[in-house]
């Protein structure tokens, strides 16, 4: 289907990877005097038009919504028609140093994590100018939006690169991941000078508990035992208690009722646009 504003193309990649496929939609009319603002989002292919028509039906109302101007959405995908590349963000969102996994089916590649560093130099220093050259864009109001493996970018970028983005969303992210190997960046920042940023965490209320379709499940055991093992919500909540205590940062948590992994996404990105565009007053 078409996405009225929207274009993508792809940027990026070397001999060894495939480029990044990027949508960015930028709303009609001029923008205002101090550009767009503009909201990224990981794993593009999967809710960069919901967030599209968040912008289309929502901003043109600002008094029956209270967003406070139009926006640009950036989403960050990958030259597929799915709605994931598993491989990719396996290794795209996941901190260094990682680790090898075995393939996800017969005749998959192996799967590697880790590359999380190199992945921010893309977002930073290609896409973000690329971007800019494109449409003029509001550098006091840029976000950046990720779901679980994305989620963990989001934190990580943010303990590495705090000036990158003004908003930072983590929605569900998976703080439980390779030992907790996230923390490590969270202390640094919490050691480093100010930052001057504002975060949000997400999770659904079905990420500590399991949804009622589950409960009588033949496998309810089994979910159980990975609710308990991920700690979703538990970390997210340490996690924005953590940050929220660092000089010029504000965050917050926030549950998502009646939510699971899975279908929290359409609210998270729905809070993720009052989070950055709602008025303050």
């Amino acid at each position: 289907m078409r996405l009225p504003g929207a274009i993508s193309f792809d940027l990026g990649g070397d001999g060894q990877r495939a480029p990044w496929r990027i949508t960015l939609y930028v709303p009609p009319g001029e923008a205002p005097p101090a550009g767009w603002p503009v909201l990224y989002l990981l794993d593009g292919n999967a809710v960069t038009a919901t967030a599209i028509d968040i912008e289309r039906v929502q901003a043109p109302y600002p008094d029956a919504t209270g967003i406070r101007s139009r926006f640009a959405v950036v989403g960050i995908g990958y030259p597929t028609d799915g709605a994931y590349d598993s491989v990719r963000r396996s290794w795209d969102y996941t901190p260094p140093p990682g680790r090898s996994y075995p393939p996800q089916r017969p005749g998959a590649p192996e799967v590697q994590t880790g590359g999380a560093e190199a992945f921010l130099r893309f977002v930073t220093e290609e896409l973000k100018p690329e971007v800019e050259r494109r449409c003029r864009i509001d550098p006091s109001r840029q976000a950046l939006f990720g779901h679980s493996f994305g989620g963990l970018f989001v934190l990580y970028a943010l303990a590495n690169l705090p000036a990158a983005f003004t908003h930072w969303i983590a929605a569900s992210p998976s703080v439980y991941w390779e030992d907790l190997v996230l923390l490590k960046s969270i202390e640094r920042l919490e050691k480093g000078p100010p930052v001057r940023a504002d975060a949000l965490l997400l999770a659904g209320a079905y990420e500590e508990e399991l949804a009622p379709f589950q409960r009588d499940a033949p496998d309810r055991e089994a979910r159980l035992n990975r609710l308990s093992s991920a700690r979703i919500v538990e970390l997210a909540r340490v996690v924005a208690d953590r940050l929220d205590k660092i000089p010029g940062l504000a965050s917050q948590f926030r549950l998502i009722p009646g939510r699971t992994h899975m279908t929290v996404l359409p609210e998270a990105v729905n809070d993720a646009v009052a989070f950055v565009m709602h008025r303050s007053e």
